[in-house]
């Protein structure tokens, strides 16, 4: 994120674009992205939850052995 020095050093909102998607695993309507999709992988996209469910899981997954 940018700094904003116009309010004393706040952080700037993140731009979002506006468009009609739709959630690759769900099917969930997307109209709102923090970023500007590749038209090539638009049908990758993933809607807010199911984004959590996969970032999770693979959070969960099996960890190397350490010495």
């Amino acid at each position: 994120m940018a700094y904003n020095n116009d309010n004393g050093g706040g952080f700037e909102p993140r731009k979002m674009y506006q468009g009609n998607w739709k959630c690759a695993k769900c099917g969930a309507e997307i109209t709102e992205l923090p970023f500007e999709p590749d038209p090539e992988k638009s049908d990758r996209l993933m809607c807010r939850d199911c984004f959590r469910e996969k970032k999770q899981a693979f959070r969960r997954g099996p960890r190397p052995f350490r010495r």
